[in-house]
């Protein structure tokens, strides 16, 4: 573990820690893999056409065509994906009414997630003494993944109407918690959305490193780690 000063020595204490999800909780990469893969088996079954026209990797550069045509879509991946499919039912004169049907299928393989084996037993140690949040941009479900008992609040940018690195999700979420940004910390993975995003948002920022990733010079974050054991060790050393 690399890490910084201990959390306490120049500033309030800590009352809340407020996670990132993919890539901080668990594997994105795989989790999209098998959630594209299952949908696709099932658009092939139901709505071949778009199959016979599109393949996997044609659908995402189709939802990377569409990402600039409206502002949600910046903060809205599971609205870009349907509108996507809604897209890709249009062009081949498919029934558009069951996007909802492909949407629930992806949304439910897309929350079949396999937690890092840190991530259960660190989220109920580190409940016992502070408030735990999530703010992510991505449209995880955490009551359909099982760890929504550890979270007082979970904020997501789909529902909440803009996204990180903006300062307005980090604030929402300390409001929420009824603390101050500077009382908080956030733990994530990417450094432009993650760390400069929180501490451009007053809070403390802890990045969580878990595939022995470089960060730029100029992103300083307050400390650095692999894993929550890692984690709930720093916050000790107070």
């Amino acid at each position: 573990m690399t890490s910084l000063p201990t959390p306490h020595s120049t500033h309030p204490p800590v009352k809340a820690i407020l996670f990132d999800l993919d890539d901080t909780l668990w594997h994105l990469a795989p989790t999209l893999v098998k959630a594209e893969a299952i949908l696709y088996d099932w658009l092939n079954e139901h709505i071949p056409g778009v199959t016979q026209r599109f393949s996997n990797e044609e659908l995402r550069e189709l939802r990377m065509e569409l990402l600039p045509t409206d502002p949600q879509f910046q903060f809205n991946v599971w609205a870009l994906r349907h509108a996507a499919l809604t897209r890709a039912c249009h062009l081949t004169s498919e029934n558009k009414d069951l996007v909802d049907q492909a949407m629930a299928v992806f949304s439910v393989a897309r929350n079949t997630v396999n937690p890092f084996v840190d991530v259960t037993p660190g989220l109920a140690s580190l409940s016992e003494r502070f408030a735990l949040g999530s703010v992510s941009n991505g449209f995880a479900d955490l009551g359909e993944i099982g760890l929504a008992s550890y979270f007082q609040v979970s904020i997501a940018a789909h529902q909440f109407g803009s996204a990180k690195p903006g300062a307005e999700i980090f604030h929402a979420a300390c409001a929420a918690l009824n603390v101050a940004p500077h009382e908080a910390i956030y733990v994530g993975d990417d450094p432009k959305l993650d760390i400069q995003g929180a501490q451009n948002a007053g809070l403390r920022a802890v990045w969580m490193n878990r595939f022995d990733h470089t960060l730029p010079d100029h992103i300083v974050p307050t400390a650095s780690v692999t894993n929550l054991y890692e984690l709930d060790a720093w916050l000790k050393r107070a």
